[in-house]
């Protein structure tokens, strides 16, 4: 493979994939059928990634044109190895709307732009050092915390769409959850994007939507771009998607590591530095902050095809999409009954991910410091906490992170200064639960020492 990535081998005849086997990343099918992969991961993105821009008032077709740039970008960077769509990130949807509040769209663009260089500088680090010190930084207690309250945070948002329009709310949302049960393979994946579909018809029916902008717009025409502005305030605001951005990406190239037999560790740092790359650029040009893409992992695991020249395909079709100013703002008619019935299941999606990284991880809410860290940093981050400090606003998102960072380190501390705590921090595997509280129960009869 080339240093770009770009010299792919042809699987077996092209036509097929064998079973038992998978198209690797530096492989490929027939140019055919290549291209209709490429295309069905620009349509699985499509749910997710334009949410982001409509919820938070961006350009859609913007965010559309950077998306697939910087899917390209981070195949460059990462040299053709992690087969990855960057799309919309859910984690800066919270942030984008408080610093819109404070600086508008400009402002809350700026702080795009610093949390992509922030992800970019610990990508470089990862590259040089390794992960584990992030994984000492964010132990699965501390990241699923995180994710969590930034998810559960967004609950005021997804009520004030959903009572816009309840009855269309209610019949998208519905949907989505039937879709998700009812049909098997990329159908039942595209869930959102299925019944943010049915919601759209509903709404035309009802005269919820307003075409008056997609009349004017043209055909074809460049995206929308904007330039940032930088201010101090919202540095607190984007200081957290950074932690989250890094544990997701990393956890995605795990989960392809893991799906293609290939070690993939080498390379962790590399997209972590390309999303940051991308980010940044993104923030530079008006577009919403980017990750890799779930539902594209998700496809990939049901096709067995992780060619990254599918990826080439969807970037270089995403970019072209956004060339139509007209596709973009027909995006943009998605009225708020639409998005506050997707936005309840995705807002709680992303609050259940948190409690998906404790399950599988075993994370032992019998040991006090866990307790602790994740009871604060919930409510701080479900109630909106805030603090202000001169220009510095802090809201729930950051003070909840900050309290769950903090709030972990400083007790494990203290607790291993005393001798206090005798839990472990996670659960012990292959004992049942009787066994688990006499060991437990001993613990705790037994002397702790003390200074």
């Amino acid at each position: 493979m080339s240093m770009l990535g770009t010299k792919w081998k042809l699987h077996g005849n092209g036509k097929s994939v064998r079973p038992g086997e998978v198209v690797a990343p530096g492989e490929r099918l027939t140019w055919p059928l290549t291209i209709g992969v490429g295309m069905q991961h620009v349509v699985a993105m499509f749910g997710a990634t334009f949410l982001v821009p409509i919820i938070t008032g961006m350009p859609p077709a913007t965010t559309l044109f950077f998306s697939g740039i910087g899917t390209l970008l981070f195949l460059v960077i990462t040299q053709g190895r992690v087969p990855s769509y960057l799309g919309s990130s859910f984690a800066f949807i919270a942030p984008i709307m408080a610093s819109q509040q404070q600086f508008g769209i400009p402002g809350a663009l700026g702080g795009v732009v610093l949390a992509g260089a922030g992800l970019a500088i610990i990508g470089a680090v990862v590259q040089k050092f390794g992960a584990g010190w992030i994984n000492r930084l964010m132990p699965p207690i501390v990241t699923g915390a995180i994710v969590a309250l930034i998810g559960l945070n967004l609950a005021p948002a997804a009520k004030n769409n959903f009572d816009a329009a309840p009855v269309t709310a209610v019949i998208t949302l519905a949907t989505i959850i039937l879709v998700s049960v009812l049909f098997k393979g990329i159908l039942g994946r595209l869930s959102i994007l299925v019944g943010v579909l049915v919601g759209y018809l509903v709404a035309m029916l009802r005269g919820e939507v307003d075409y008056s902008k997609m009349d004017a717009a043209a055909w074809v025409g460049l995206p929308h771009f904007q330039t940032p502005e930088f201010h101090l305030g919202v540095v607190g605001l984007f200081i957290p998607v950074v932690l989250v951005l890094v544990a997701e990406n990393i956890g995605h190239v795990k989960s392809v590591s893991a799906m293609t037999g290939q070690n993939l560790d080498g390379v962790s740092g590399r997209a972590l530095m390309a999303d940051g790359a991308a980010t940044v650029l993104a923030g530079f040009g008006g577009g919403s902050g980017t990750t890799t893409y779930a539902e594209n992992i998700g496809v990939m695991a049901a096709t067995k095809v992780y060619s990254t020249a599918a990826y080439w395909v969807a970037g270089i079709f995403a970019i072209i999409l956004s060339f139509s100013p007209k596709f973009g703002e027909l995006i943009a008619t998605v009225p708020s009954g639409v998005l506050g019935g997707a936005a309840t299941m995705l807002y709680g999606m992303i609050g259940i991910l948190g409690v998906k990284i404790w399950v599988q991880n075993k994370v032992n809410f019998s040991n006090p410091v866990n307790l602790t860290t994740a009871a604060v940093a919930l409510i701080i981050g479900i109630a909106d906490y805030t603090w202000t400090i001169g220009e510095l606003t802090f809201t729930g998102i950051a003070l909840g992170s900050a309290a769950a960072l903090v709030i972990y380190h400083g007790m494990t501390a203290i607790a291993k200064a005393r001798g206090s705590v005798a839990e472990p921090e996670t659960e012990q595997a292959g004992l049942p639960p009787a066994a688990k509280a006499a060991i437990s129960a001993a613990a705790k009869r037994s002397p702790k020492k003390r200074r």
